[in-house]
């Protein structure tokens, strides 16, 4: 059974799915996403787990809390919902900014994790020609937000699955269309003056997943699995044949081995 759901944060509703019983997953999207993007990851792991999807700031059905949307405030933003459903333990997945919410969850509240997957995301922070991308970005997205969500869609899949993989792309494109202007702002700003966090990976004891596409043109493969070895306790799902969406890209592969990562956290 699914059931949408609302939890309270900073005085506005914050969006979730919540559906399964059992263990407890939260996943968290990424820049331009929502709780749908994940496609049929969370109807796979409510099998057997409780899955909590979550509209983050500005994204899905959740407002827009400010310019900036800080790492930091959406990890607030996550733990005030998990608060409202009482949940104390949890494994995180969060695909590429979602990722970097989630290191935030992790740095602000260690105790809560029993593990951490960062489905194409980073534990460093953005150089200084990236934080020029976001700059530029902010402001293509004042010019023509339709624009730059068309593109920056298109460029989070391998460029080979363009052409196979057109229903996945334009359910993407659609929900990155239904992101609010200031909404993509504020996300951009965030992720651009997010601080590294990497020390975390080989502090912690609880198992830390990587999934990396080969074919990513977001994060380069290379500096992914060099960032791996940093983890204490590893698993990585590496993609020869996936851009940044492995999830759409590759569906059971992925669902199958984010399974096998969560019987190792529980």
């Amino acid at each position: 059974m699914t059931t949408l759901k609302n939890a309270f944060f900073k005085r506005e509703k914050i969006s979730f799915r919540d559906q399964g019983k059992g263990r407890v997953v939260v996943l968290l999207h990424g820049f331009l996403g929502s709780k749908e993007l994940w496609g049929s990851l969370p109807l796979d792991l409510a099998k057997s787990y409780r899955v909590i999807a979550i509209d983050l700031p500005g994204h899905g059905d959740t407002p827009c809390l400010g310019y900036a949307h800080s790492m930091d405030l959406m990890a607030k933003c996550v733990k005030a919902v998990l608060d409202s459903l009482k949940l104390k333990k949890y494994v995180i997945i969060g695909h590429s900014m979602g990722g970097y919410a989630a290191l935030a969850f992790a740095d602000l509240f260690p105790d809560q994790l029993r593990g951490l997957c960062l489905f194409h995301s980073t534990a460093y922070a953005d150089t200084n020609e990236k934080k020029q991308d976001r700059l530029r970005a902010v402001n293509l997205v004042k010019a023509s937000k339709n624009l730059f969500t068309k593109n920056t869609i298109h460029n989070l899949f391998a460029a080979k699955n363009l052409k196979y993989l057109k229903n996945e792309i334009a359910f993407a494109a659609k929900i990155a269309r239904h992101t609010g202007k200031q909404g993509i702002i504020a996300a951009l700003h965030g992720m651009k003056d997010r601080p590294r966090r990497d020390l975390i990976l080989g502090l912690v004891e609880y198992p830390i997943m990587m999934v990396i596409g080969e074919q990513d043109n977001v994060l380069p493969y290379k500096q992914l699995l060099e960032q791996s070895e940093l983890i204490k306790n590893k698993t990585v799902l590496y993609l020869e044949h996936d851009g940044h969406m492995g999830f759409l890209e590759s569906p059971k592969v992925t669902q199958k081995a984010i399974r096998a990562f969560l019987r190792k956290c529980f």
